[in-house]
């Protein structure tokens, strides 16, 4: 299973240095929301990261299959605080870990 990196060129460059090869920079809102769905739909990814400012401003429905996805699981992280990584984290093994 491979991770894959989905947002703007300053949020993906960190991954890039770090050796991430599976990077997507799409430019408009409908290649954000195809490029999504495709990697929803990829048996070879585990892992989707997302920035949570972008993740906000997809269309509800696919926010929700983003939601529920459990392979791949989505992850939106960010500058801004969040609780979608520690909302994750409890749904995939059931246990609050920041209690």
């Amino acid at each position: 299973m491979e991770l894959a990196v989905v947002g703007s060129q300053e949020f993906t460059l960190g991954f890039q240095l770090a050796g991430i090869s599976n990077i997507f920079n799409p430019e408009t809102d409908d290649e954000m929301s195809s490029q999504l769905k495709s990697l929803l739909n990829s048996k070879e990814v585990g892992i989707i990261v997302i920035d949570s400012s972008i993740m906000s401003t997809l269309p509800e429905r696919l926010r929700d299959q983003l939601s529920a996805s459990v392979t791949p699981t989505v992850l939106g992280i960010g500058t801004e605080e969040d609780t979608t990584l520690r909302d994750t984290i409890r749904k995939a093994i059931g246990v609050d870990l920041w209690k």
